[in-house]
């Protein structure tokens, strides 16, 4: 490695630790800012419930709670929940991350395997019925909201019994694998319309420049100048938001996760959020800017170690 590229990894390294750190702290901050708290939810007599604000800390100024949050969270210590007592929110985070993990893993192979072929077939010939049949799909999936997507799939399944409707059964096995259908279809589709649409204008471009050009006029095939020539040049502009991608859907998505009642991050943000629980929001929140940033940085670190003039860009 390169001191200019070693110097443009630890750039980013040091911006993915603030970004996940500023986006904890704002969902901790807007938590702490919501009227009501998780103890509304029960029976108490004014007295127990000031008595038991007190001892949670919740009746001091909010920013010093949020400094004795912060000074904890620097040393990766996200406290405890308070609308599950006795339980860290390391602990829960531990318990759900693997669903959303998972379903973001399937969701990034789907969107992948239909996205990339798809735009390459479309960026080379634009004229097959099938292709456009398959651009007005992808136009429609790009239009429709999340919840509207997953409304209409849990509707069909519904109506057929091909699928379970939501949730995932406890302990696994083969037969939970019908239940990430839906999710992954609702997550993986409209990615795999995104890719398609980039990957189809990358391609388009590629074959048109000047070195492509002079091999397809030394009689190379065609075949083989958009696969072996056009498509190593067209990925470029797709690595450079395939970070995003795979942050963003190994994150997971709040709005799928909510409706398809996947016991995942999503649902559990959800959840505190709905019990004002200002640890557990600044800790799904900062898990989700993590997955995030580590997208973005290996996309970037990739990027610059096969193109060295991104490792001036600040």
């Amino acid at each position: 490695m390169t001191p200019r590229l070693s110097l443009f990894v630890l750039r980013r390294a040091a911006a993915s630790i603030l970004l996940v750190l500023a986006v904890a702290s704002a969902a901790h901050l807007l938590a702490g800012l919501a009227p009501g708290d998780h103890l509304s939810e029960f029976e108490m007599t004014p007295g127990q419930l000031q008595a038991e604000r007190h001892r949670m800390g919740r009746d001091r100024p909010l920013h010093q709670r949020y400094a004795d949050w912060l000074q904890h969270a620097v040393r990766l210590d996200l406290g405890e929940s308070a609308r599950y007592p006795g339980r860290t929110v390391s602990s829960l985070i531990g318990e759900r991350i693997g669903n959303s993990l998972r379903l973001g893993a399937l969701a990034l192979m789907l969107a992948t395997g239909l996205g990339i072929p798809l735009g390459v077939l479309a960026g080379t010939d634009r004229r097959r019925p099938h292709l456009v049949a398959a651009r007005a799909v992808n136009i429609v999936l790009l239009s429709l909201p999340p919840v509207v997507l997953s409304l209409a799939l849990l509707f069909v399944a519904a109506r057929t019994g091909w699928f379970p409707v939501g949730g995932l059964p406890p302990g696994g096995g083969a037969d939970s694998l019908r239940y990430f259908v839906l999710p992954v279809l609702a997550l993986g589709l409209p990615v795999a319309a995104a890719l398609e649409r980039l990957q189809s204008r990358s391609i388009a471009q590629a074959l048109r420049h000047p070195s492509v050009l002079a091999a397809r006029a030394r009689g190379i095939p065609e075949r083989r100048l958009v696969w072996g020539h056009a498509f190593k040049m067209s990925l470029t502009p797709v690595l450079a938001i395939y970070g995003v991608v795979i942050g963003t859907l190994i994150s997971g998505s709040f709005v799928v996760e909510y409706v398809m009642t996947w016991p995942g991050l999503g649902r559990l943000m959800y959840d505190a959020l709905i019990a004002r629980d200002a640890n557990v929001v600044a800790g799904c929140a900062a898990t989700g800017a993590a997955c995030l940033a580590g997208g973005v940085f290996i996309s970037d670190v990739l990027l610059a170690a096969v193109d060295p003039r991104r490792g001036d860009l600040a």
